[in-house]
Parts: C-alpha cells; sequence; structure tokens
C-alpha cells in the first residue's frame, strides 16, 4: 500500500468517526477551495533550484509549492505594508477557482495565522510579538482588510496551551482575556476565528477546555489542533472530539503540513518526519472542517538538528520531508 492510499484510508476513517452532536451542520468557511498563494518560500526554493540545474530537487520542492498553506500575519510588518499584502491576498483569492462538472466555483478560502501576541513563545525559539498597548489595535487592521471577505483566521498558535508552562506564568491573567478580545475583534468582521487547541499529546482535554474558554471559545468558530506538530490525523482527532464536546461541540481543524510519520522523538526539526496528507476542506458532515498545512513544510522550528533559527527556510529539510513521505 503506497503512502498516499493509505493516508486517504485514514483520513477516511477519520470522517467516518468524528461525529457528535449536530453532526450535520455545514462547516460554512471551508465551502470554497483553499487559497493557494503563488509566491511561497516553496514556489521560490522550486525555481532556485531548477536554475542550479537539479530538476529532480525542484519536482520535489515542487510537491510544496502545489499545495495551500496558511498564510502568517506578525508584527514583522509595519502596518502599511502588511494592509497592502493583505489586499494583494484577497485579490488573488477572489480571482481563484475550480471547475467541476461544468460549474465554475469562484474564489477560494483565505486561511491566515495571527502569530503576534505579546511576548510571545514566552522567552522560547519563536520570541517576539506586539506590545500589549498595541495587539487590539493590531487585529483591528486585520479586521478591516478582511471583513466581508469569508476568510479563516487561526488565532495565534501555542498561545493558550503554553500558559501552563512555569515560563509563561506572568501571561495566565492577561493573555486569555486580550485573546478574547481580539476574537471579538475578528468575529464582529465575520471572519472564522479559531483558538488554540493545543494537540493530543499536550495538556489534554479537560484542561485545554479552561483556556479556551477563558479565551472567548463561545464566540469563536472552533479551535485547531496539532499546528507545527506531528501527531497523526486520527490520534488528533480522537482528542479534538473530546475537546469539542467540552467546549460546546465547536468545529475544528488539524495541521497535517508534517506528520506523514507521527511522532519521531522531538517537537524540533525532527529527523524522518514526512509530509502529511494533502490540505483540503472535509466533507462538513462532522465537526472536522478541514485538514490544513498550517506549518510551511520547510520552515525550520528553531537551531536544533542542524537547522536554523525559527521561522527560517531550510531547502534541505523540505526535500527530506517530501522524500521521507514515499
Amino acid at each position: 500500500m503506497t503512502a498516499s492510499i493509505a493516508a486517504s484510508m485514514v483520513i477516511l476513517a477519520v470522517l467516518a468517526g468524528a461525529q457528535g452532536p449536530a453532526a450535520a451542520e455545514t462547516a460554512a468557511p471551508f465551502s470554497r477551495p483553499l487559497y493557494l498563494e503563488a509566491d511561497t518560500d516553496a514556489s521560490r526554493a522550486q525555481t532556485r533550484l531548477l536554475a542550479a540545474g537539479d530538476p529532480a530537487g525542484a519536482a520535489a520542492m515542487g510537491q510544496i509549492a502545489a499545495q495551500p498553506t496558511a498564510v502568517w500575519l506578525g508584527e514583522w510588518w509595519a502596518e502599511p505594508l502588511m494592509r497592502s499584502k493583505l489586499r494583494r491576498h484577497v485579490a488573488a483569492a477572489a480571482a481563484q477557482g475550480t471547475t467541476t462538472q461544468g460549474s465554475t466555483t469562484q474564489g477560494a478560502t483565505l486561511v491566515f495565522v495571527t502569530y503576534a501576541i505579546p511576548y510571545r513563545d514566552c522567552g522560547g525559539h519563536s520570541g517576539g510579538g506586539t506590545t500589549y498597548e498595541a495587539y487590539l489595535d493590531w487585529n483591528r487592521v486585520i479586521a478591516e482588510e478582511l471583513a466581508g471577505t469569508g476568510a479563516v483566521i487561526l488565532v495565534e498558535p501555542d498561545s493558550l496551551s503554553s500558559l501552563a508552562a512555569a515560563k509563561c506564568a506572568g501571561e495566565v491573567e492577561r493573555r486569555p482575556a486580550l485573546i478574547a478580545q481580539a476574537v471579538g475583534i475578528l468575529a464582529d468582521a465575520g471572519l472564522a476565528t479559531y483558538l488554540d487547541g493545543g494537540n493530543s499529546n499536550w495538556l489534554g482535554p479537560a484542561a485545554q477546555a479552561v483556556w479556551l474558554q477563558r479565551a472567548g471559545i463561545d464566540r469563536a468558530t472552533g479551535f485547531f489542533t496539532n499546528v507545527s506538530n506531528f501527531y497523526p490525523v486520527q490520534q488528533e482527532s480522537d482528542y479534538a472530539g473530546k475537546l469539542s464536546s467540552r467546549v460546546g461541540w465547536k468545529h475544528y481543524v488539524i495541521d497535517v503540513s508534517r506528520n506523514g510519520r507521527g511522532w519521531t522523538g522531538t517537537w524540533c526539526n525532527p529527523l524522518g518526519a514526512a509530509l502529511g496528507a494533502n490540505p483540503r476542506p472535509t466533507a462538513g458532515t462532522t465537526k472536522l472542517d478541514a485538514l490544513l498545512w498550517v506549518k510551511h513544510p520547510g520552515v525550520s522550528d528553531g537551531p536544533c538538528n542542524g537547522g536554523p533559527n525559527a521561522g527560517v527556510w531550510w531547502d534541505e529539510y523540505a526535500l527530506a520531508l517530501v522524500a521521507n513521505r514515499g
């Protein structure tokens, strides 16, 4: 059995088994195809490898470049540049569409990740963020530019799960309330928001539910799991179903960008990791709304296992993810 067939069988099993109350609801945020960004690290690497006389490497890199990935938004862009980039993505998504059996679907679903929470990563590899005073205004810019687009916003990966760690003790009181305010701003603009649901090997559904409730899950569309991590779809879906039951049967999405071989011993640039299933919206008959590539395959987790700093593109790792997929 090939890796792709096996992955498809796992996904079908998940979709058949992830039922809960009101499972017949349609997940409106993902009613259109996912937006495919034209200019990404992967597409640039593909061009570079082809120009360097490495057609095999370029073809392998093309397997990443051909798939939709979430667009990350952070404090690294000043407001005018962020507005410009958001407008460019909105225009590009509006122009995308698919034609099947004679009918055309116009437009694509934009998926963004907000990643600017103050004291991000609480001093870890992915440190940064805005100031507390600037954070809500930063979210208002996003809301203004994306209002009416039907975009999906994955709000601040790791922001809630990490609050259980001692290094984040100073954020326990103020961060959930700040996220709840941001969710309100984004939801008021008609945007679908998903909050940090951790993963199946972190806090557990009961503890994670408390953080989600404190951070405004009642106003959010749902939560996400497995972002930048490696756990299998079935394991994540089992966990997410338990978490959903504790937060009003909210919907969820799973990051499958690098979980093709599951957990291989570490979260930071693990050797042997592989691309997961290609991202796609699910059928809309369960609480699982979509399988997404949130983490960009090929972006380093940090200076470990020979990798560059967190957030930096790494050709060799990207190619290894493709090769390990089989």
